[in-house]
C-alpha cells in the first residue's frame, strides 16, 4: 500500500518530484510532503547527495547536478543502460547517476539512460530497496494488502472458495502475494473436468489510486501458474492481467524429462551443483542463478541484495551499514550479465520439469448494461472495508482453467544402446559377410586364443631348454648316453621346435644301438574258428564216390 508507506518514502518522493521539476518542468503545486514520524525510517539527505540524479549534455562527461543545479565534470566508465533503445528526442536529454567506490573516490561508474522514465525508475528503485531493507518483515506484511482486501469473489470447480485457500508469501518489491492451492496445509485441490466453469474464477480488487507512482507505471495484476514445489518468479515469467477486463487463461500441462549424463549436462536434483539453494523449493536453473548471484554478492559486498532471499548469517544491504553496496552491486551485476561471474557455467538445466502452456483471451468486463448493478453489488459486498464506490478500473476478473485434462509427456530416449549396437552389428555382418555369432567366436578363438596358446607354449619350451642347459653347465658333467637320445623335438629332422607330427616322426632316423623293430608274427590260434556243433552236418560233407 502506497498510502501506508508514505512515511518511509516521504524524502525519496520529495527528491524524485524535485528531479522531475528540475529536468522536465513538472510540478504538482505547493502540496506538503509528509515527513517521517521516525528519524530511523528516513534515509537521510546525505544519501541523496552521494547519489544524485544527473543530466548529461550531448553524451559528454559534463553533467548538471540535481540538487545544486551546477555543472561539473564527471569521471568514470560510462554504462549506457538503454543502448538498444533509440531516443527520438534531443540527444542532450540523457539522465543518469554516478556510483563511486566509498573506499576509493576515483573509482566511479556512470549509468546513463536514453529515456528519462527509465532513469528515474531505476534511480527510485535503487533507493526504494535501500529503504525497504531496513524495515522488518512483519511490518512490511502489515503494510501490504491482505487476502480479504485483494479478493472480492472466488470460485473453484464450481464451488465457492475464500482466503483459507490462499497462502501468503512476501515479495520484496510487490509486497504480499498469494498462492492458490499451495498445498501447505496438506490438502491439494483438484478438478476432474476441463473448461472455464471448472477452473479458478476470482474478481480482484485493484486499488489503482493507492499505487506507488514511481515504482510501477502499469495497472493490473501479475499471475503465474506453477507447481507446488516450484518457486514463483513473478518478475521473470509472470503474466499481467488488465483491469476493467475479464481475462481467461486456458492451460495445457506438459511434463518433460531429459536424459542426464552422458547424453546431456542436466542435473536430476541439483545436489551435484556447488550452489546453496536459498529458495527451499525444487531445483531449477533460475533458482541456481539467483542463489549464485546472491552468494557472490555476500562474498564480494559483505551484504545481500534485497530482491532475493537472505542467506544464513547475512544481512540485507543498506546505505547506513554498507555505504559501498550500490557501487559493488552494479559492478557485480555487470559481470553477471556478461557471464564473467561463473554462475552460467556452474548452473545446469533440470532434467525433469513441468510446463503450462497458457492461452490468454481478454473481453470487456463488466459490460455497459451490467456495469451499474454489478459495481453496486460488489461495493455492498465489500462493506465497510472501503469508503468509496468501486470503479471498474479498480477490478479485474480472472479465470484460470484447463482446456482439457490430457497430459502431454515428452521424454528423451537414447538412439543407440549397447543392445541395439550389437544387434545392428550382427545384422550387418550377417547381411554382407554371412557371419553369425558362432563364426565370430571361432574367429576370436583362432586369432586370439590359439595364437596366445602357441606363443605361450613356445616361450615355455625356450625357458625349459634354457634351464636344462644352465643345470648342465653348473654340474660340469658330460651328458649321459640317455641324454643323447634324441627326442622328436630335439631331432634335426624336425623343421620346427613344435612336437613332431606323424609324418615327421616317420622320417626320423633310427637309433644306432637298438635293433630295428619288426612286426611280430600273428597268433594263429586266435584265427582258428570254433564251431558250436560237435559233429559235422551231413549236407556239409564232401560227396565222394558213390
Amino acid at each position: 500500500r502506497y498510502s501506508s508507506m508514505k512515511d518511509y518514502l516521504s524524502e525519496l518522493d520529495k527528491e524524485t518530484k524535485k528531479a522531475l521539476e528540475t529536468f522536465y518542468g513538472f510540478s504538482e503545486g505547493k502540496s506538503k510532503v509528509r515527513r517521517s514520524v521516525d528519524e530511523g525510517n528516513s534515509t537521510g539527505s546525505d544519501f541523496f547527495k552521494q547519489i544524485p540524479l544527473l543530466k548529461f549534455e550531448d553524451f559528454s562527461k559534463t553533467a548538471t547536478d540535481l540538487r545544486s543545479g551546477q555543472k561539473r565534470k564527471i569521471e568514470g566508465s560510462v554504462f549506457h543502460k538503454d543502448s538498444s533503445i533509440v531516443n527520438s528526442g534531443d540527444s542532450n536529454d540523457i539522465i543518469g547517476f554516478q556510483l563511486c567506490d566509498a573506499n576509493n573516490s576515483s573509482e566511479c561508474a556512470l549509468y546513463t539512460f536514453s529515456s528519462g522514465v527509465n532513469a528515474i525508475q531505476e534511480w527510485y528503485k535503487l533507493h526504494y530497496m535501500n529503504i525497504m531493507a531496513q524495515i522488518p518483515l512483519e511490518t512490511k506484511e502489515k503494510l501490504s494488502y491482505s487476502a480479504d482486501d485483494l479478493l472480492l469473489t472466488c470460485f473453484f470447480d464450481g464451488l465457492s472458495c475464500d482466503k483459507r485457500h490462499f497462502t501468503r508469501f512476501h515479495h520484496p518489491l510487490h509486497g504480499n502475494c498469494y498462492t492458490f492451492n499451495s498445498g501447505e496445509n496438506g490438502t491439494i485441490l483438484s478438478t476432474s473436468t476441463g473448461g472455464s466453469e471448472y477452473g479458478l474464477q476470482v474478481v480482484l480488487y485493484i486499488d489503482e489510486a493507492d499505487y506507488n507512482p514511481f515504482l510501477v507505471t502499469s495497472t493490473g495484476a501479475k499471475i503465474i501458474v506453477h507447481d507446488q514445489n516450484e518457486y514463483p518468479f513473478i518478475e521473470d515469467i509472470g503474466t499481467e492481467i488488465e483491469t476493467a477486463a475479464a481475462t481467461s487463461i486456458g492451460m495445457h500441462f506438459t511434463r518433460s524429462r531429459k536424459l542426464s549424463k552422458p547424453y546431456s549436462d542436466c542435473t536430476e536434483t541439483g545436489a551435484d551443483i556447488p550452489v546453496e539453494n536459498l529458495y527451499n523449493k525444487s531445483y531449477s536453473l533460475q533458482i541456481c542463478l539467483h542463489s549464485c548471484f546472491q552468494k557472490a554478492m555476500v562474498d564480494s559486498c559483505g551484504c545481500a541484495q534485497y530482491a532475493q532471499p537472505l542467506p544464513a548469517g547475512a544481512e540485507y544491504c543498506n546505505y547506513k551499514k554498507n555505504p559501498n553496496w550500490m557501487y559493488c552491486y552494479y559492478r557485480l551485476h555487470e559481470k553477471f550479465v556478461k557471464e564473467q561471474l561463473g554462475c552460467q557455467q556452474i548452473c545446469k538445466d533440470a532434467c525433469s520439469f513441468k510446463e503450462w502452456a497458457l492461452t490468454t483471451s481478454i473481453a470487456q468486463w463488466p459490460s455497459t448494461v451490467s456495469e451499474d448493478w454489478m459495481l453496486r453489488v460488489l461495493s455492498w459486498d465489500k462493506g465497510q472495508k472501503i469508503n468509496k464506490k468501486l470503479n471498474k478500473t479498480d477490478l479485474a476478473n480472472l479465470m484460470v482453467f484447463y482446456k482439457d485434462l490430457n497430459e502431454r509427456f515428452i521424454s528423451e530416449n537414447p538412439a543407440n544402446t549397447l543392445v541395439i549396437l550389437l544387434s545392428n552389428f550382427g545384422g550387418q555382418l550377417g547381411l554382407w559377410m554371412s557371419c553369425s555369432v558362432v563364426c565370430v567366436i571361432e574367429i576370436v578363438e583362432v586369432f586370439f586364443i590359439d595364437s596366445l596358446s602357441i606363443v605361450m607354449r613356445r616361450q615355455w619350451q625356450k625357458a625349459k631348454k634354457w634351464w636344462n642347459d644352465r643345470k648342465r653347465d653348473r654340474s660340469g658333467k658330460p651328458p649321459e648316453a640317455g641324454d643323447l637320445e634324441r627326442q622328436g623335438h630335439d631331432n634335426p629332422v624336425c623343421i620346427d621346435e613344435d612336437l613332431p607330427t606323424f609324418n615327421t616322426a616317420l622320417r626320423l632316423p633310427l637309433p644306432q644301438d637298438n635293433p630295428l623293430p619288426r612286426t611280430p608274427p600273428p597268433n594263429y590260434s586266435t584265427l582258428r574258428l570254433e564251431t558250436a556243433f560237435t559233429e559235422q552236418l551231413p549236407d556239409t560233407l564232401e560227396v565222394g564216390q558213390h
